[in-house]
């Protein structure tokens, strides 16, 4: 049978009385209990405070790096609203280009105006960038492909102004034009395809525009004859000449030398003639001096 009561037995240090007392067993349980009450409340409370401590904490650390987030969200979208306005000083400058080129406006030239000032809901702002960032995305392939399309076109054009002759390709005088003229050799009315252009024996023959020596040597009426292909249907003829510096296959810059003044084949005295054709029909050269 368990005891109703408890006793405690003090003993002091050094003194032989001895003091007692008595505990009903009740009163035992109710201070046991108190007492690990006491101490899991305690231990509640310091479990309570440190989780208070550190949540505090990082509530301080992301209030810190949210503001260091919009921050850096602000001077994002400064940044693409600079380059946002340099975009727009292209495609001005494209659009001025594109109407010297004489070509159209590209497909889909538009560039979303953008701007305004910071919004206070941190998801909607980003939302606003982002758009932002797509349209100049979107307004710098646009550029890049009106700037292909315009290189392209000033490649064509400068090409075909390299290939196009221009000028005299002797320095000398005119003794007969283009178009029917009477023989010198038969008397009868003939057409005559090209410019003669009289000068000394020996005088420099230079290429009129760019291109690539198709003949180069003795040919019956022309005598010794340089024909340059030029592309774009253009093809020039040097006749008479009384030296040839070029070859067959070989590359020419407008104002290259290529032959000297002479008197070979069909002809009645020092001079050069000289034919432009274009897609195989004779042009008159006058127009291209």
């Amino acid at each position: 049978m368990p005891a109703r009561k408890f006793t405690v037995l003090i003993i002091p240090e050094g003194s032989h009385r001895v003091r007692r007392f008595s505990l009903q067993r009740t009163l035992v349980k109710a201070i046991a209990v108190a007492g690990v009450a006491l101490v899991l409340g305690g231990c509640l409370l310091v479990a309570d405070y440190l989780r208070v401590r550190v949540d505090r904490g990082e509530l301080e650390y992301l209030r810190v790096h949210n503001r260091s987030q919009e921050q850096d969200l602000h001077r994002l979208a400064a940044k693409v609203e600079d380059l946002r306005q340099e975009m727009v000083v292209l495609a001005q400058n494209d659009a001025k280009v594109r109407v010297m080129a004489q070509l159209t406006r590209p497909k889909g030239d538009s560039l979303t105006g953008v701007g305004g000032p910071p919004e206070a809901d941190a998801v909607a702002e980003f939302s606003h960038l982002q758009q932002q960032i797509d349209d100049v995305r979107r307004a710098i392939d646009l550029r890049r492909e009106s700037q292909e399309e315009i290189r392209g076109v000033l490649n064509d054009q400068s090409s075909l102004l390299a290939a196009k002759p221009v000028g005299w390709p002797v320095k000398g005088w005119m003794t007969s034009s283009f178009g029917m003229r009477r023989s010198p050799f038969t008397g009868k009315r003939k057409m005559h395809e090209g410019l003669d252009i009289a000068a000394r024996t020996g005088t420099p023959i230079y290429a009129t525009a760019d291109g690539i020596v198709s003949q180069a040597g003795t040919r019956s009426g022309y005598g010794k004859l340089v024909v340059v292909e030029h592309g774009y249907g253009y093809k020039t003829y040097y006749g008479h000449n009384s030296k040839i510096f070029v070859q067959v296959g070989q590359r020419l810059k407008r104002g290259d030398k290529i032959a000297a003044v002479g008197n070979t084949g069909r002809s009645t005295g020092p001079h050069l003639h000289y034919e432009v054709h274009l897609n195989g029909v004779p042009l008159n050269p006058k127009k291209y001096l």
